[in-house]
């Protein structure tokens, strides 16, 4: 299986479809005219570029992300360009996709260091103490 390097390397723009639609927010008289919202479309099953565990390894890590076709969906409306719109999509996609492979790095239990343990004991005496002074004598 390819590493999160590798992954983000790989061209998907053969793979995916775009869809553009109106956009909405500011822009005026040119936001009802231009369609420049785009929706990135990527079939995860039929995809050539993935092997089989990678594409089960998306789908398993993307699940909340998928539609009720099984298609990853990114949809982007930042920019009034539908060509500033399509990179950007692309570019999420790929984070998107490469997120999935980063590999977490194990975590090396350590010990508390000596002085950590002597300063936690002696506030735990202090407080112990300042409790102390409020009983009845």
């Amino acid at each position: 299986m390819r590493n999160a390097s590798q992954i983000s390397r790989l061209d998907f723009s053969h793979e995916v479809t775009f869809k553009t639609a109106k956009s909405g927010g500011p822009g005026g008289q040119n936001v009802n005219k231009v369609n420049t919202k785009v929706q990135l479309v990527f079939d995860v099953r039929s995809s050539q570029i993935l092997t089989e565990d990678e594409k089960d390894k998306v789908l398993g890590h993307l699940a909340t992300k998928l539609n009720a076709d099984g298609h990853i969906q990114v949809v982007v409306q930042e920019s009034r360009s539908q060509r500033q719109n399509k990179a950007l999509a692309l570019q999420k996609f790929s984070l998107l996709i490469s997120k999935v492979f980063v590999r977490k790095k194990k975590r090396k239990p350590t010990k508390p260091t000596k002085a950590a343990v002597k300063k936690r004991l002696e506030n735990k005496k202090r407080k112990g103490e300042k409790k102390q002074w409020r009983r009845k004598l």
